[in-house]
């Protein structure tokens, strides 16, 4: 009973994970439409693939015991297929000062999942040392995951815009962190569960920066569609007037 619990939570926590890494597809059509990534930062998305990339290699067979930990690997290895399309497509459109910045961080984040993937393989010699190892750098780049779109809350607070925060990427960031905590629980490993405690909280702050912001969006819009609405009724009548002066002026 405990063993499909489990699977069925992995198989959620998939499900939640893939509207997550699938979620910026909307974004990057926007990006595509427009030939140009505006304000949108790369950041997070790189940040994805380095945890992919970690907990793909944390899962298979080198790392874990056998495929005890297959859920993990289907889901993130879909996800670096993801995130990898989204960096090219962000590389393509942004402007060289963009590229540089986002090819920089790219390269780097490859070097440190090679330098990881080669050390456990060669230096431990057992699984268990090998996935405190892994697991203690994916939890690093797990907490920045779902740290990442933060990066674009100073914005949204001088803004007082959500426009680029996407609203998408933060609730499923929120629902992938709770059943991933549920998942490591019932696995009893603390390497997977504990990156989500991190990012249960972050999820919420998240979404109540969202609501926040896009009400008061909302409010402020509102009045100023109203005083549009009101000039051009105030603004008719005179050029009706003006109209009939004219009529009248012809006749005379």
């Amino acid at each position: 009973m405990g063993d499909r619990l489990r699977l069925a939570v992995g198989i959620m926590g998939n499900a939640s994970s893939l509207l997550l890494y699938a979620a910026p597809i909307l974004t990057f059509t926007r990006v595509v439409r427009k030939r140009s990534t505006e304000e949108f930062s790369c950041i997070p998305y790189i940040v994805a693939l380095s945890n992919c990339l970690l907990y793909t290699w944390y899962g298979l067979p080198v790392v874990s015991y056998k495929w005890e930990n297959f859920p993990v690997i289907t889901i993130n290895g879909l996800g670096i297929i993801l995130e990898l399309s989204f960096i090219f497509i962000y590389l393509w459109f942004a402007p060289t000062r963009g590229k540089i910045k986002a090819g920089t961080i790219t390269t780097m984040v490859m070097v440190i999942f090679t330098v990881t993937a080669i050390t456990s393989a060669f230096v431990f010699h057992d699984h268990h040392h090998r996935k405190v190892f892994v697991g203690t750098i994916g939890l690093v780049a797990s907490v920045a995951m779902y740290a990442a779109p933060l990066v674009v809350v100073k914005q949204v607070i001088m803004t007082k815009s959500v426009e680029f925060m996407p609203f998408y990427l933060s609730f499923f960031s929120f629902l992938a962190s709770v059943l991933w905590l549920a998942y490591g629980q019932l696995s009893h490993d603390l390497l997977l569960a504990s990156p989500n405690l991190v990012g249960l909280p972050l999820g919420i702050l998240q979404l109540g920066l969202y609501c926040k912001y896009r009400k008061r969006g909302i409010i402020e819009e509102e009045p100023s569609k109203w005083d549009l609405e009101h000039n051009n009724i105030q603004e008719k009548p005179k050029h009706m007037q003006l109209s009939m002066n004219e009529d009248v002026n012809g006749k005379i």
